[in-house]
């Protein structure tokens, strides 16, 4: 038994933000970004929060898949900017698409950029175990949110927006999954957001913001991004001139050049959509997936490798059969 993809949606956050705007409360430029990153654009959330936008995707994604929203008994939100501590963005999605009728399990994860992949993994486990029949998996993020606006080198990379997938049992597709994670006490990549009871003397932390450590990180990426892909082919026994695509977690058009360099891998194979979104965290891939499908570029039989990367230090990859 293995599992297949029925239904694709995304959500867009309303703001469309260029570079050049940007540059207005930055010190920065159009030209810099670009050069450092590949990113043109990307967009802001100004009324909608992230179970909005993650709604609006699992709405799009059901009805692509032409299925019966009452028989959705699984929803898994991989998000690090929910709408509140609690109750999680999933429980908040099951409400607003109004599932509430049946029996239904929801709840959030959270690996940072690497969560959607996570979330497939869960789900598949749950598929395949007979807990549940239909899994709805988004990747939800407002990240704006937790932007520091006077920093250049985090404010430039990050957007919000939503993807969102249905998967299912199949006798025909084959899905599988690689995750690993490394402990992080270096602050290559953190937020803290928590606002600690000022009697316990812990709190070593300043703000809420977004911090990174980008040399760090662009190192992380390019080795987790090589293992996942290697990993990933040895577990199929293919070889990547068979893989029709791969869908990278969408941070940085610098990193992927360089994997694909390195790997000897056509960068023609690796669908990008950065300059448009923006990193968007847990939303990227299936943003991008979601946005393969309309533009008819997944087709029957396909083979793809999502690859996702992030704080933790997390990281995995998805194969999977269109």
């Amino acid at each position: 038994m293995s599992i297949e993809i029925v239904g694709y949606g995304l959500a867009q956050a309303e703001q469309a933000v260029t570079n050049t705007e940007l540059s207005n409360t930055v010190e920065t430029s159009d030209a810099w970004i670009q050069e450092r990153t590949g990113i043109k654009q990307r967009y802001f959330s100004i009324h909608k929060n992230t179970s909005d936008l993650a709604s609006e995707a699992a709405m799009m994604a059901i009805q692509d898949a032409k299925i019966d929203p009452k028989t959705i008994d699984l929803i898994l939100v991989a998000t690090i900017t929910p709408d509140g501590m609690m109750p999680s963005v999933a429980s908040l999605v099951q409400a607003k698409c109004g599932l509430n009728e049946q029996n239904c399990l929801s709840y959030d994860i959270n690996a940072a950029c690497t969560g959607f992949i996570v979330a497939m993994q869960n789900a598949q486990a749950m598929l395949e175990a007979g807990f549940v029949q239909n899994a709805l998996v988004i990747g939800a993020e407002t990240l704006s949110k937790i932007l520091d606006f006077n920093d250049r080198t985090t404010s430039v990379l990050f957007g919000d927006g939503a993807g969102a997938i249905i998967m299912r049992r199949s006798s025909t597709k084959k899905m599988l999954h690689y995750t690993r994670s490394e402990g992080d006490l270096q602050g290559v990549l953190t937020s803290d957001g928590l606002a600690l009871n000022p009697e316990m003397q812990i709190n070593q932390y300043s703000s809420h913001f977004l911090r990174m450590q980008g040399q760090a990180v662009f190192r992380f990426a390019v080795k987790a991004i090589e293992d996942v892909i290697t990993k990933v082919l040895q577990q199929t026994n293919l070889h990547v001139d068979q893989i029709d695509w791969i869908v990278p977690h969408q941070a940085n058009r610098r990193i992927i050049e360089y994997v694909a360099n390195k790997m000897n891998i056509d960068l023609a194979k690796f669908y990008l959509n950065l300059d448009q979104y923006g990193n968007t965290s847990s939303a990227s891939i299936p943003i991008a997936l979601s946005e393969m499908k309309t533009k008819g570029l997944l087709k029957e039989g396909m083979r793809v490798i999502c690859v996702g990367f992030g704080a933790g230090l997390t990281w995995g990859g998805s194969y999977f059969e269109s």
